[in-house]
C-alpha cells in the first residue's frame, strides 16, 4: 500500500465520517452544528482534492480507488442519520434519506456479489453528480441547523405575538430575528429540495448500475 498525499486525504475523510455524530455527543448546540458543518464541508472538499491530486501526480492507487467511494458513502450515511435524528423524523427528510440509503446498500451488495466482474459498475458521471448533490444538500441542511438554533435562542421566553410582530416589521428587530428566521427558512427549504434532487439522481444511478449488472445475474451464464 502506498501512503500518498491523496490516499492520506481519503483516509482522513473516512475518519471524519464518524466525527460528525461525535460532534453532537460531546458539544452543545450551536457549537455541534458549526463543528459538524465545518468538518463536513472540509471533508467534502477533499473528495475533489484527493482525486485531482491523484490524477495530476499520477498517484492513482488500488488503496485510494477502494477507499474513496467507501469514505463518500460513510460521510453521507452518517450525516443523514444525524440530520434525520435531529429533525424529529420529518417525512420530507426521511423519505429521500431512505431512498439514498437503500441505493447505497443495494449497489454495494451488487458489487460484492459480482466480485471480479464488479468493474462493470465503474463510477459514472451520473453517480458523481449524485454524490455532489448529496454533499451540497447535506451541507445546506447542517447550516439550517445553525440558523434554527440561533433563532430558537433569540426567541426563548419571548411572547409568540411579539415574535410575529417583529417578523412582520411592526416592532423594531433588536435581536436580528428576521435574518435568523429567513436564514432558517431558506436553508431548510433549499436543503430539502436539494436532498430530493439527490434522491432522484441516486435512483437513476442505482437503476443504471442494476441494468449493467443484469447480464451477470442470469442463471444460464
Amino acid at each position: 500500500m502506498r501512503w500518498t498525499v491523496p490516499n492520506i486525504l481519503t483516509v482522513l475523510r473516512l475518519l471524519a465520517a464518524p466525527g460528525l455524530a461525535v460532534m453532537f455527543l460531546y458539544f452543545n448546540r450551536p457549537y455541534a452544528d458549526w463543528f459538524a458543518l465545518i468538518l463536513f464541508v472540509s471533508a467534502a472538499l477533499t473528495d475533489w482534492i484527493d482525486g485531482h491530486l491523484a490524477r495530476s501526480w499520477k498517484q492513482v492507487t488500488r488503496l485510494g480507488t477502494m477507499l474513496d467511494p467507501i469514505a463518500d458513502k460513510a460521510m453521507v450515511v452518517i450525516a443523514l442519520m444525524v440530520i434525520v435524528g435531529y429533525s424529529s423524523m420529518s417525512p420530507w427528510l426521511v423519505l429521500p434519506a431512505t431512498v439514498i440509503l437503500f441505493r447505497e446498500v443495494f449497489v454495494s451488495g451488487l458489487r460484492e456479489y459480482l466480485g471480479d466482474t464488479a468493474g462493470t459498475l465503474r463510477v459514472t458521471t451520473l453517480a458523481k453528480w449524485k454524490t455532489t448533490a448529496q454533499m451540497v444538500a447535506i451541507a445546506v441542511l447542517f447550516s439550517q441547523g445553525v440558523f434554527e438554533h440561533y433563532f430558537g435562542m433569540s426567541v426563548f421566553g419571548m411572547d409568540p405575538a411579539m415574535v410575529r410582530d417583529i417578523l412582520a416589521g411592526q416592532v423594531e428587530d433588536l435581536h436580528g430575528l428576521w435574518w435568523k428566521y429567513r436564514g432558517m427558512a431558506w436553508t431548510g427549504h433549499l436543503g430539502i429540495w436539494l436532498l430530493w434532487l439527490a434522491a432522484a439522481l441516486t435512483l437513476l444511478s442505482g437503476a443504471d448500475y442494476f441494468v449493467k449488472a443484469v447480464p451477470y445475474l442470469k442463471d444460464d451464464r
